[in-house]
């Protein structure tokens, strides 16, 4: 089902790109950057567009998405709490079973090797099958 709207003729990595560039400040180019490692983990990554302009990343399922608010980038990894982070990356949404979330505020850098590393984690989950979602109906 196609979305109404502007975004009916563009594909989400183009929508991506023009949230970018209309953030026209560090947070743009933090989720720029971010999105570029992600590729970079990820070649196989598949951009998509959902729950009315969020930015989500994906391979055999959603990897992580990515925020931008007023004083935060924020990527939550869909499986995060299932994810080992010894470079300790993740700083917020560390209370849930589920998600976990890296926030990164003006001027903050994340060790690029470390979040590549997650990535990867989170595709091989998503690829292996355990901890999916139960979407399951009964028959």
């Amino acid at each position: 089902m196609k979305k109404s709207g502007a975004s009916q003729h563009q594909s989400a990595s183009e929508l991506i790109s023009k949230r970018i560039a209309e953030l026209g400040d560090w947070r743009g180019e933090t989720l720029s950057r971010m999105r570029k490692l992600i590729k970079k983990a990820d070649p196989d990554v598949i951009e998509e567009w959902k729950w009315m302009g969020t930015p989500v990343f994906s391979h055999d399922g959603i990897i992580c998405t990515g925020e931008s608010y007023k004083s935060v980038v924020k990527l939550t990894f869909a499986k995060g709490a299932s994810l080992k982070d010894p470079a300790r990356l993740f700083n917020s949404s560390l209370d849930g079973n589920t998600r976990r979330a890296i926030d990164i505020h003006e001027g903050e850098e994340v060790d690029e090797s470390a979040f590549k590393a997650l990535v990867r984690q989170a595709v091989a989950l998503n690829s292996s099958g355990k901890s999916k979602p139960s979407k399951k109906t009964k028959s």
